[in-house]
């Protein structure tokens, strides 16, 4: 297994879990704060092997090799949440500092024990119950009101692992799999269908020391379950409801003891009875998110150099937005296989539009890129954005 070459001036190595694009957009990051990036790789071709010199190939499934990988690693942190639990407890055991621990990611991970957790924390959240059986999920649904969401506790994500069910016989495959091990093995988890207003999300990083510090709350935009576009700050968002839902963000990483970025997708919900909260909490994630690449251009401090302040145990960066409006398009994958001939019209168009792209290759609807663009009118940047974006794609060709 390749090692990382160690920097003179005492600077640490930085080890990631999975090779994908958070991964690779740590590297430049890091390479301006002079510390080392070593990443187990899914393939020598993953995005981050493409970008990090020192990428060893190996599966997050195996224990053999990510101990390997982490003995010559003073921190791991991960590109994602997937890697089993069993595997992490026998990372602490010997001793590797990761970031964020078994303990927090366990609630990212498990989606039935994130609800659990929050509900007692009084945090607000969706109606929601553990089923394990067709009668259980059609009384659940007569008490909330049909449709309803179903989520399998582990392993979703982008949508997946979502369903809206009509009838518990929606849910036959699924409810026919509880009790085998897998994403069902303790249940299956239901929520009430929330009729919100729209998605925001909260970014927090927090540091082993307890410091903590919070990005804008933005808006997020879906579209089949993926996120198409974020909003810097959100826009016409009450500072009420601001204070409320960066205050609950910055108490689920305390309690929940999170190092490194979290972010927390809520939905706005019109406000109820007096006293109700006008947000519930939706979904977490313990690793740099989509939701927060607007900071790469947008922020004092981009939320991939905050991750490795945080896991690194420094002092956490400013996290206050450069330019009023800050929006961040998504590209995903369409017809065009190629996308760098595309970089001549768009940075001509467009000279202050931030493209970047994560070095995978074309899929229909997969996440291969996104594009930044600031400013001080909120519907020119989501339309020299949006036009970069859809250029990349080829939905547009002029």
């Amino acid at each position: 297994m390749t090692q990382p070459k160690r920097a003179p001036g005492g600077f640490p190595v930085v080890g990631v879990v999975g090779g994908g694009q958070l991964a690779r957009m740590m590297q430049g990051p890091a390479v301006e704060l002079g510390v080392q990036l070593s990443v187990l790789a899914e393939s020598d071709t993953a995005a981050a092997a493409l970008v990090v010199p020192s990428s060893p190939v190996g599966e997050h499934t195996d224990l053999d090799a990510i101990r390997a990988f982490a003995e010559h690693c003073d921190v791991v942190t991960f590109d994602h949440e997937h890697v089993p639990p069993e595997i992490l407890e026998a990372l602490e055991a010997d001793g590797v500092a990761i970031h964020p621990t078994r303990s927090a990611l366990n609630f990212a991970q498990d989606k039935l024990a994130m609800r659990e957790r929050l509900s007692g924390l009084g945090i607000a959240c969706p109606r929601w119950a553990r089923v394990t059986t067709a009668d259980e999920v059609t009384a659940f649904g007569d008490d909330v009101g049909w449709p309803i969401i179903a989520k399998t506790p582990r392993g979703g994500y982008d949508g997946k692992g979502v369903a809206v069910a009509s009838s518990a016989a929606d849910l036959d495959e699924w409810i026919s799999r509880i009790g085998e091990p897998g994403p069902l093995e303790g249940g299956l988890l239901l929520e009430e269908k929330v009729d919100f207003v729209r998605e925001l999300a909260v970014l927090i990083a927090r540091s082993p020391s307890g410091q903590a510090a919070a990005w804008p709350v933005v808006e997020t935009v879906q579209t089949d379950g993926i996120c198409t576009e974020v909003l810097a700050p959100a826009p016409e968002l009450d500072p009420d409801l601001g204070s409320v839902v960066t205050e609950a963000a910055l108490r689920i990483a305390g309690e929940l003891g999170v190092t490194g970025v979290l972010a927390v997708e809520m939905f706005e919900v019109r406000p109820g009875r007096a006293g109700a909260p006008s947000y519930v909490v939706n979904e977490l994630a313990m690793r740099p998110h989509n939701s927060g690449h607007w900071s790469m251009d947008g922020a004092v401090t981009g939320q991939f150099e905050q991750h490795l302040r945080a896991v690194l145990d420094l002092p956490l960066g400013d996290p206050r937005p450069r330019a009023p409006w800050t929006v961040m398009a998504n590209v995903l994958g369409g017809d065009y296989e190629h996308l760098y001939p595309a970089y001549r019209h768009i940075m001509a168009r467009d000279p202050g539009a931030k493209v970047h792209v994560y070095g995978k290759g074309v899929r229909p609807g997969r996440k291969i890129g996104h594009v930044n663009v600031s400013g001080t009118d909120l519907a020119d940047a989501r339309e020299r954005a949006g036009h970069a974006a859809d250029y990349l794609r080829g939905v547009i060709t002029e």
